[in-house]
């Protein structure tokens, strides 16, 4: 019966620390967690502008979760098959 309770104790606050994928607007903190990366990098990423981000009162950071997926799937790199198809494709366009 203890164990249980610790497991369902575990799974609940599990939760609780992952709330923010539910998040339309990420904080600073969350978006490290989203992206997988250090701080450092996010605020270079920021200066740069090379990441769309809100400075709403014009200290705190914030970033549309949508954003940041968008820019984590940008520069897709195609695999072998999809240029392989692609090339088909484009070989049989040109002999019609």
């Amino acid at each position: 019966m203890m164990e249980k309770r610790k497991q369902a104790v575990t799974v609940e606050s599990n939760n609780q620390n992952l709330g923010w994928l539910a998040k339309e607007v990420l904080t600073f903190q969350e978006a490290l967690a989203l992206l997988g990366i250090s701080a450092s990098m996010l605020y270079k990423l920021t200066h740069q502008r090379a990441i769309p981000f809100y400075k709403p009162n014009g200290k705190l950071i914030y970033f549309r979760k949508e954003d940041l997926i968008n820019w984590m799937l940008s520069n897709k790199q195609s695999s072998t098959e999809e240029i392989t198809r692609e090339l088909f494709n484009n070989l049989k366009l040109k002999k019609a």
